[in-house]
Order: C-alpha cells, then sequence, then structure tokens
C-alpha cells in the first residue's frame, strides 16, 4: 500500500484531522497530485450533523489538515529540504456551499497559489465523490514554525 504524506512524514502524529497515530481522529491520507495534495475520506455515521449529512466542523477539519499538508509539502519542495517543515495554520475560511451527503466519500483537492518566505497561501476543495457537487471550499495561510514553537517537533 502507497505511504500518504502524513504515514511518511508523521507517522506518530496525534491530530485529531490527520494524525495517524490518532485511533480517533479523522485520519486522511492525502497524496501528491493534480498540481498539490489530493485525499478522499470515507465518512461515517457518526460524522453526521443530521442524517446523511456531513458535520461542518467535520469538513473544516478536513479542509485545514490537508490545506496545512499541502503548504509542508510545497515548503519542502521549494526549499530543497528532504523533509517537509512543520507548519502551522495562521488563518483559514471554509465556504460551505452545500450540504455534504454522508453516503459516499468526500474528495479533497488543495494546491499553494501564493508562496512567500515561510509562509503559503493555499486553496482547496471538497466534493462528494458520488453525487460529483462542490461542497465546500477552503482558503487558508500556512505557516511554517520555528524552534520554540509548541509545535515545532509534533510530526517527529
Amino acid at each position: 500500500m502507497t505511504r500518504s504524506v502524513q504515514e511518511r512524514w508523521a507517522p506518530s502524529s496525534i491530530c485529531f484531522g490527520c494524525g495517524p497515530a490518532n485511533e480517533r481522529g479523522l485520519r486522511i491520507r492525502s497524496f501528491e497530485g493534480e498540481g498539490g495534495l489530493v485525499a478522499e475520506f470515507v465518512p461515517e455515521p457518526h460524522h453526521e450533523a443530521f442524517p446523511g449529512m456531513l458535520n461542518g466542523g467535520i469538513l473544516g477539519a478536513l479542509l485545514d489538515c490537508h490545506g496545512n499538508w499541502t503548504a509542508a509539502i510545497a515548503q519542502m519542495h521549494a526549499r530543497g529540504l528532504d523533509a517537509p517543515p512543520c507548519c502551522v495554520t495562521a488563518e483559514f475560511a471554509i465556504g460551505l456551499k452545500r450540504p455534504t451527503p454522508s453516503d459516499a466519500p468526500v474528495r479533497l483537492v488543495a494546491r499553494v497559489v501564493e508562496q512567500s518566505g515561510d509562509r503559503a497561501l493555499v486553496e482547496g476543495q471538497l466534493t462528494s465523490a458520488g453525487h460529483g457537487k462542490l461542497c465546500a471550499t477552503l482558503r487558508g495561510t500556512f505557516v511554517v514554525v520555528q524552534p520554540g514553537h509548541p509545535a515545532f517537533h509534533r510530526w517527529g
């Protein structure tokens, strides 16, 4: 099985959205492709806001973590590093376009649209794979953290 960026670079991460080591988390698996990162997430009933529809906070967590990893991988490539630097979310906005059905996987796609120094601006989309509809969008700024920041070693 191909390892996701999370499994490759942060196998012990306990992040709720993307940590492979968090058994109760969402455990998204992002892969390089389409000029950024792509992922598929299979919802479960406990992710619902009401019967048949995903909770907006779950959508936000998916897009936030996927966007953060998109920034980290872009920073790695731009800096010629052997591993992605640890990034955190500086700000993000989620646009909820329509209710997201929970009876089919969702597809996440994110790309860096602007990068300067330690910051990357990421835009992303979440679509219902089974219904072919755009359900949510992301626009977020993600920042590389330095030694001394509480998240500096979180991917180690």
